[in-house]
């Protein structure tokens, strides 16, 4: 463990990152190099001493709606992208394993050669372990996002937050990459969210968060340092809360 005399603000976390952060340059496909960026960043809070959960989506490789457009069943094609949430699950397992961090994927999907099926209680205990848990497979439904399967096991898991990590470092005013003058905005409240029709996590997810008061944290997991300052409680993104 690290220490540090800063205070930590977050006992346990759910870390939500897109299929897109383990994607190469083009955006597809799973880069090692990718995950081994992703897998140091978790590694540093987790030698904190904070719990780790893990969802992760599955764009890199497939998306349901792709399949969908193209005349494919929903609901198939909504497995299909359960399938890829797997496999990126299992490629930041190697990632983190190989920098010396224990790990295991929980697959809402029984895969039992390559995963292990999700148990809520055994995911808790891998956590109190010091374990980092990555749970795959989504909700195990079709019509269900990674967004709502990560505020799902997180409200399971009892984590404090749930943190949405992306390419911008907040939630703005207006989109900033065609806005010179757009303003971060450091708070808000769910309802503000589902009013605004803010796209930062879907209704199903940012609701069930707001009914199991748990807060979202959204920030550019690429900004170095912000993941830490986050988990010490400074002002790093935007926070979603009751509160907001």
């Amino acid at each position: 463990m690290v220490e540090n005399s800063a205070p930590i603000k977050y006992k346990r976390i759910l870390l939500k990152l897109s299929g897109e952060s383990l994607a190469g340059a083009n955006g597809q496909g799973i880069d090692p190099g990718q995950a081994r960026t992703i897998a140091e960043l978790v590694r540093s809070v987790h030698e904190t001493g904070i719990d780790v959960a893990i969802v992760i989506g599955a764009g890199n490789l497939w998306r349901g709606a792709t399949g969908e457009n193209t005349g494919m069943d929903r609901a198939t094609a909504d497995y299909m992208g359960m399938l890829a949430t797997v496999m990126n699950a299992l490629a930041l397992m190697d990632a983190l394993e190989k920098i010396g961090v224990m790990t295991r994927v929980m697959s809402s999907i029984e895969m039992r050669t390559v995963a292990e099926p999700y148990i809520r209680r055994r995911a808790i205990r891998h956590l109190e372990k010091g374990r980092v848990v990555i749970f795959g497979g989504g909700t195990g439904n079709p019509y269900f996002s990674t967004d709502t399967a990560a505020a799902l096991r997180a409200t399971e898991i009892g984590a404090d937050v749930v943190i949405k990590a992306t390419k911008v470092d907040g939630i703005y005013d207006k989109d900033p990459k065609t806005n010179a003058d757009a303003v971060r905005i450091e708070r808000l409240n769910y309802l503000e969210i589902l009013a605004r029709r803010i796209n930062v996590m879907d209704s199903t997810a940012v609701t069930l968060c707001m009914e199991n008061d748990l807060p979202i944290l959204v920030l550019d997991l690429w900004k170095p340092g912000d993941l830490m300052r986050a988990i010490r409680g400074e002002k790093v993104g935007t926070l979603v809360d009751h509160e907001g």
